[in-house]
């Protein structure tokens, strides 16, 4: 199973939407370099599917890639459904493993304050950075066969 890579976003504070800025370096162990959520746990990085926000935008609401405080937004994978611990190639250098699946927002949740519904919980995925390298739009996302 493949997809693409559709949006890189970081932002500099946690619970708020993040900007696209098209190319990142994710660190083994860190997560995406100069954002809020990198550091040593579990949900170093954090993933949406556009069709994940599609659903949202047929409910009304004008959102795009990173209203949902992702750092990558992807097309053509059924994010949700993939099992914690499958690994995946992002972009021709990283390797990273899906840690958990959707999350509880927390009180006061910026996202959903602004957004008015946040599908993150539901729908999302965080991964762990196994293998560091760059990411940028247009570079293929795969699950990796079980080792």
């Amino acid at each position: 199973m493949a997809g693409k890579i559709v949006a890189v976003c970081t932002s500099e504070t946690k619970g708020v939407r993040k900007h696209n800025v098209g190319r990142a370096y994710l660190r083994a162990g860190l997560g995406l370099v100069g954002d809020a959520h990198a550091g040593p746990w579990h949900r170093q990085v954090s993933l949406l599917a556009m069709e994940s926000i599609e659903q949202m935008r047929a409910k009304g609401l004008d959102v795009g890639p990173g209203d949902f405080a992702e750092n990558l937004t992807t097309e053509g994978l059924e994010l949700h459904s993939l099992p914690v611990g499958t690994r995946l190639r992002i972009g021709p250098e990283v390797v990273g493993e899906v840690t958990q699946i959707g999350k509880k927002c927390h009180t006061g949740c910026a996202v959903f304050q602004q957004v008015g519904d946040c599908i993150m919980p539901r729908q999302g995925i965080f991964v762990r950075v196994l293998q560091s390298g760059y990411v940028k739009v247009g570079d293929d996302i795969e699950v990796l066969p079980d080792v």
